[in-house]
């Protein structure tokens, strides 16, 4: 085999690796957003005086996880 014939069969995985950088770390942030949504308002729901207390580290949680779909995207930004 010579270089043309290798040159013709490699694959260039460059746009996969960014493309499930970003959607899975997108994914996972998505999930971990709607249930921390979901369990808060459920816990709200069942005790409305605790609504304080609740909130605030439900949005502080809320912004880890968008933290880290940032991460997947600065990742997917510097596969070269």
């Amino acid at each position: 085999m010579d270089t043309t014939q290798v040159a013709k069969t490699v694959v260039d995985l460059v746009p996969l690796a960014k493309a499930l950088a970003i959607g899975l770390t997108g994914i996972g942030a998505a999930l971990g957003i709607g249930m921390v949504g979901a369990k808060a308002m459920e816990s709200i729901g069942r005790n409305p005086e605790a609504t304080g207390k609740i909130l605030v580290p439900m949005l502080i949680v809320s912004a880890f996880a968008e933290a880290v779909a940032i991460y997947g995207l600065v990742i997917a930004f510097s596969i070269k």
